[in-house]
Formats: structure tokens, C-alpha cells, sequence
């Protein structure tokens, strides 16, 4: 693991100050969902993993909701790396990503269904899988979907 740092204290204060739940994408999700009567639970923790959180929970259904940012979790459309400090930008990033793949794993080896949509992704579209995705898996039909 590289030991650098962010090529300056601003930079590192504005990083540390995104949004990390409660994402204007996250909020418009949920909105939709609660008002198409879903209820879920929020920033639940992942069971048996320190420090990682399911966006958007649906415990008795075993589907987890994650909502991605695109800078931060790698979107193949929109991701960008900055140029100042090439290195340990790639190097956060690419860890950021491999933290996803490890926690997607994780969940559905422990019976969820997890759902990961990018930030940019419509919230229409986004609560319509979702709740399709709930709806499978309350009726018994376990078989695990990855969306987005």
C-alpha cells in the first residue's frame, strides 16, 4: 500500500467533507420507495464486515441497495483521476473499488441479493428494480441479480 499523501491539506479537507449517505441520487430513491410503501432500514452495517455500511436495506428480504458515486466507486462513463497526484488517487480509487467487490461478495455468500446503481443512474428506474428485486425475494424466489 502506498504511504503518500493527498497533494495538499485543501484537497484532502474537500474530500473529506462529500456526502457519504444521504446523496441527493440516494434521497430520490428513497423517496420513491417509501412512497410506493417500501420500508427499509438506512447505513446498515454489513454483518461481519467493520465499517461498511448497505445504503439501503431490506433486512427480512435480504436485498442490499448500494448507490454509487461515480467518482469514488470507479463508473466506467463518468469516472475521472485527477492529475495532480496521479498516484495515490489510482491507488485510493482502485482500493475504493476493490472494497465494493469484496463487500458484494461477502453479502451474497451470506444470502443477499445485493443491487449497486451509479450515481447518474435514473431514481425512477433505480426504485422499479429495486422493488422488483424485494418483491422476488419475499415471494421465495432467491436467485441472486446484480443491477446497475
Amino acid at each position: 500500500m502506498n504511504t503518500a499523501k493527498p497533494s495538499s491539506s485543501a484537497v484532502s479537507a474537500r474530500m473529506s467533507k462529500q456526502a457519504r449517505r444521504d446523496t441527493a441520487p440516494e434521497v430520490a430513491v428513497r423517496k420513491l420507495l417509501h412512497a410506493a410503501g417500501r420500508r427499509y432500514r438506512l447505513n446498515v452495517r454489513v454483518p461481519g464486515m467493520s465499517r461498511r455500511t448497505i445504503d439501503i436495506a431490506f433486512t427480512r428480504a435480504k436485498v442490499a441497495v448500494f448507490m454509487d458515486g461515480c467518482f469514488w466507486h470507479g463508473c466506467p462513463q463518468h469516472a475521472t483521476r485527477p492529475k495532480a497526484n496521479a498516484e495515490w488517487w489510482r491507488e485510493k480509487l482502485d482500493r475504493n473499488m476493490a472494497r465494493d467487490a469484496e463487500t458484494t461478495r461477502h453479502l451474497v455468500s451470506s444470502g443477499w441479493t445485493v443491487l449497486r446503481f451509479w450515481e447518474h443512474e435514473a431514481p425512477g428506474d433505480v426504485a422499479e428494480r429495486v422493488a422488483a428485486a424485494v418483491d422476488r425475494q419475499r415471494h421465495g424466489n432467491r436467485g441472486v441479480r446484480k443491477d446497475g
